[in-house]
């Protein structure tokens, strides 16, 4: 890769302006090509709905749109404390050799009589 195409890649290309003849004729395949979209997969007439809906509906539409982003935001808010009270206790892998150690110790030093440790199985 040149160094142009490296620029290109972390930097971005410049932003065409529809008024630019550079970019003019792009500007109007791309502006085609989204239309063409978004009439092959109606969002045109879903959105022209949506935008009939808005304007009879003004304060109603209001209430959907605010309501839905209310709710998102109480849902995240909701789901970082759940995550957050039920993380596991971290613990450093000291403290885990230790809690081992400490076990072998209490089933080593058991009242039953019987001395588990491995001193006893490597003499037998």
């Amino acid at each position: 890769m040149n160094i142009k195409g490296f620029r290109r890649m972390l930097f971005g290309e410049k932003i065409p302006d529809k008024n630019d003849p550079h970019y003019k004729e792009r500007y109007k395949r791309e502006i085609e090509a989204g239309r063409k979209f978004a009439k092959a997969t109606r969002i045109d007439m879903a959105a022209a709905k949506v935008q009939k809906f808005a304007n009879l509906h003004r304060n109603l539409f209001l209430v959907i749109v605010f309501a839905f982003v209310l709710g998102g935001l109480v849902w995240n808010i909701y789901r970082i404390t759940v995550v957050y009270h039920n993380q596991p206790v971290q613990r450093t892998a000291t403290e885990i050799q230790d809690s081992i150690l400490r076990e072998r110790r209490k089933v080593s030093s058991s009242p039953s009589g019987h001395n588990n440790s491995k001193e006893e199985y490597t003499s037998q």
